[in-house]
């Protein structure tokens, strides 16, 4: 399963911009293909479960190994997410095949995701990567199928190829389902995309039948269980396997339905993306030397219209912005003793975006370089005015809450 964000890489002044520390990612576990990949601190739970679940499986096929069936167990765990982590590196790899940004990989309590920050240009693109992932769990089945060929049934190795096999053919089935967040359901968004024209329709399209998965799987997995269709003995159902077949339903259809719904709101922001300009969002600024008073400022900014104020040196360069929250930090009656460079923030070349950025190509420039306000500039170099991200996270949600 992978998971597009709404961010894309963009230019800016300076050089290129460092990304801050991605916050609450996991344990990292390296960088293939140059994309960091982290452990939830989730998926420690779902090993524990699959270990302990797995070695009851161990202690009816191979009842020899005694207590060493949980550290068998374990080498199955971790070997089914290293399967997990093969799928979604065939979406990376698809993703940088195609000049897409990955953020990132996460392996999490159901499986694991790849944050990939810009949408396909094609629905045939989105359709490829989104299928890579479930044809690379097949593949992986086959393989599996193959070892057991070549083992000796009813041993360590056998059961575990046998176990790993299945595993991975029920991760291709499970992520070929026809809606969103799952892989079936971006490639069937895909499709109504090529059909329609329109990727937004595809994405309503592949939601609502997202939705309509997850009501399934909440009523029908543990009519499946308890009507005996999965293969398993109707007579050895008790309480606490009905309570942990309802639990286990109800999580992956909460998982389905957030997802889709998750897609939904994505997909309206992009559609309003374009309408977030810095341009139109940044306030007129009047420049002021390091050591005007800032009751003087804002007299000077009211007279001129203007929202913000920039500090300037001798040369007319700026050196930084008043920040909004240190101006009304000040009481009145100190403003005329108060200089402005004591409430400025230091100008970089990070905080200094051109007028023109918009879009995506905003948003993306703005989370490099974080900042509560920002020097607008024309391509020329002259100040245009400054930008806050409290301007822009009106506009956000304002383009989030705005009807298709």
């Amino acid at each position: 399963m992978n998971e597009s964000g709404e961010r894309d890489k963009s230019g800016g002044s300076g050089g290129k911009p460092q990304r801050p520390r991605e916050p609450g990612g996991g344990l990292l576990m390296g960088r293939p293909f140059g994309v960091p990949v982290y452990v939830a601190p989730s998926w420690f739970l779902v090993a524990a479960l699959i270990t302990w679940v797995f070695g009851g499986q161990l202690d009816r096929v191979l009842p020899e190994l005694g207590n060493l069936r949980y550290l068998v167990s374990l080498f199955f765990a971790v070997a089914f997410y290293a399967s997990v982590l093969v799928h979604e590196l065939a979406h990376t790899v698809a993703a940088l095949r195609f000049k897409l940004p990955v953020r990132r990989i996460q392996l999490q309590f159901f499986g694991g995701v790849s944050e990939i920050e810009k949408e396909s240009e094609t629905p045939g693109r989105e359709f490829v990567l989104a299928f890579v992932g479930p044809l690379l769990s097949l593949v992986l089945g086959g393989v599996f199928y193959a070892g057991m060929r070549i083992v000796e049934p009813g041993t360590v190795p056998g059961v575990l190829l046998a176990g790993l096999m299945i595993s991975n053919l029920i991760v291709a089935a499970f992520n070929l389902l026809p809606g969103l967040p799952l892989d079936g359901g971006r490639m069937l968004r895909a499709v109504v995309w090529k059909i329609t024209g329109k990727p937004m329709s595809g994405t309503i399209a592949a939601a609502w039948v997202g939705r309509a998965l997850a009501v399934a799987v909440l009523i029908g997995l543990p009519l499946l269980t308890h009507t005996g269709a999965l293969g398993n003995s109707t007579e050895d159902i008790g309480g606490m396997e009905t309570v942990t077949d309802a639990l286990l339903a109800a999580i992956l259809a909460a998982i389905i339905w957030t997802g889709a719904g998750n897609s939904l709101r994505m997909a309206r922001l992009r559609e309003h993306l374009p309408d977030l300009r810095a341009r139109t969002l940044t306030r007129r600024a009047v420049p002021v030397e390091s050591e005007t008073p800032l009751s003087e400022a804002l007299r000077r900014a009211n007279a001129a219209g203007a929202r913000a104020l920039v500090v300037v040196d001798g040369q007319g360069e700026p050196t930084g912005v008043v920040r909004e929250t240190a101006i009304v930090g000040v009481p009145e009656h100190r403003r005329p003793w108060v200089a402005v460079s004591g409430l400025a923030q230091d100008l970089t070349e990070d905080m200094k975006i051109a007028a023109e950025l918009a879009g995506e190509a905003l948003l993306e420039r703005l989370r490099a370089a974080p900042a509560t306000e920002y020097l607008v500039v024309e391509e020329t170099g002259e100040i245009y005015g400054v930008l806050s991200t409290a301007d822009v996270e009106r506009a956000f949600v304002s383009a989030m809450a705005r009807p298709q």
